[in-house]
């Protein structure tokens, strides 16, 4: 499994109470689904490669 860094996030109780309607909307955990968000993110402003990408490189 990948290491993973543990990183302490605060945020709008509003905003969390959505991250969690929408993690379990999608079967994930709270920790997972900021994950992805945040992964199609920096994908999307082209901040960080794709693992496809990467291969094509």
């Amino acid at each position: 499994m990948a290491k993973r860094a543990p990183f302490l996030l605060r945020a709008d109780p509003q905003v969390l109470k959505a991250i969690k309607h929408w993690a379990k909307d999608e079967l994930r955990s709270v920790n997972g689904q900021i994950e992805f968000i945040l992964r199609r993110a920096l994908t999307d402003a082209g901040r960080m490669k794709t693992e496809t990408n990467d291969s094509k490189e």
